[in-house]
């Protein structure tokens, strides 16, 4: 799949890894990718987004909000009396901001792609095959993530979306003219 990626589908790939890292996560998910999109100058995706006013600080943000994460049950904690939103305050307090999502170690070499990030890869095959593209651009990764309901990188989408005044159909119909656009 990956020989049908265009440029700047592989430097997605490519900045999600470097996502991952830094973010000390041992693997690839989709909100990487979702960053990468991003942070991306130049790629389909990231002018779609900022046409419809979506910046990449705001995509920072709302990937890295508490509950951005799914690794903290905070409803399976507060039933054996533990409160995530006090835990959180009093780590970033004493830790800095985000310390309790941070992770120590990340692994060396190529990091494994999570079953969210694989499945919105296959998605964004899916999108390119529908609107009868030879390759894959970071255009269709993005409506790939836009399909993913239910998913981390999903949910920071929509709620930087809801920042900037605009949403899932907006974000569809900007990047319908940048692929009319790049062709």
């Amino acid at each position: 799949m990956f020989e049908r990626f265009s440029g700047d589908a592989r430097a997605t790939v490519v900045e999600a890894q470097t996502h991952a890292r830094e973010r000390g996560d041992d693997a690839i998910d989709a909100v990487h990718l979702l960053l990468a999109l991003a942070h991306q100058p130049g790629g389909v995706a990231a002018s779609a987004l900022a046409a419809v006013g979506v910046t990449p600080d705001a995509v920072d943000r709302h990937a890295a909000a508490p509950g951005a994460r799914d690794d903290l049950d905070g409803p399976a904690l507060a039933s054996l009396g533990i409160d995530l939103d006090a835990v959180r305050a009093r780590t970033d307090a004493a830790f800095g901001a985000g310390a309790l999502d941070r992770r120590r170690h990340a692994r060396r070499g190529h990091l494994p792609f999570t079953k969210e990030a694989k499945k919105t890869l296959e998605l964004s095959l899916r999108e390119a095959v529908r609107v009868g593209s030879r390759s894959i651009d970071s255009g269709h990764v993005l409506l790939a993530l836009v399909r993913a309901d239910g998913t981390t990188a999903h949910r920071a989408l929509v709620a930087a979306l809801a920042e900037a005044g605009s949403d899932l159909d907006g974000l569809r119909t900007a990047l319908a003219t940048e692929h009319r656009t790049a062709s």
